[in-house]
């Protein structure tokens, strides 16, 4: 396959094949990282269909090439980060709420703590975000993710474990 770099640069000049090779190249991770976002199919090929058109448009203004997979991403954490918040908007139909009364205690209270989980993980900055999202949900490795975003290896893993340390403390605190 053509060199990665060529391939964005080709791209960046307006080369549709050459954004569909790079495209099909991290599909799969993307679509991973909005499913577990947002736990819903449809919605999860929606924001990355909607990422990948946004990245498509705007491709001319990515500034270094290198950064190609941590911009698609930034622009995907955006797309999932608002349809979460549409999610938030969305009011409970009076059905929908007695429907919920009588599932059991603890299925309510499991979902309500991965709410608590996702709304802690969408209030953590976006560049700690970004790491551990990458890392969890896309499987990607400090060393790939340091490469990916220009950083220091080190300072991956010292955002991520800061990251989880703010989420964990927050649990333990009950801050809900």
């Amino acid at each position: 396959m053509e060199n990665y770099l060529q391939l964005v640069k080709r791209a960046k000049r307006g080369d549709a094949e050459a954004f569909a090779g790079l495209y099909a190249e991290i599909y799969e991770n993307m679509y991973r990282f909005a499913l577990y976002t947002l736990r819903n199919t449809a919605d999860a090929e929606d924001v990355v269909s909607d990422a990948v058109t946004d990245a498509y448009a705007s491709i001319r203004k990515l500034r270094s090439e290198e950064a190609f997979n941590s911009w698609m991403y930034r622009i995907l954490l955006h797309k999932c980060r608002d349809k979460l918040r549409e999610y938030a908007r969305k009011t409970v139909e009076l059905e929908d709420y007695m429907l919920e009364e009588q599932q059991a205690a603890r299925p309510r209270l499991e979902e309500s703590e991965a709410l608590y989980v996702r709304k802690l993980f969408f209030e953590l900055p976006d560049e700690e975000r970004l790491i551990i999202g990458m890392h969890l949900f896309c499987g990607y490795k400090s060393r790939e993710i340091a490469s990916l975003l220009h950083m220091n290896e080190n300072t991956v893993r010292s955002k991520e474990s800061r990251g989880l340390k703010k989420m964990a403390g927050r649990m333990e605190g009950g801050t809900q």
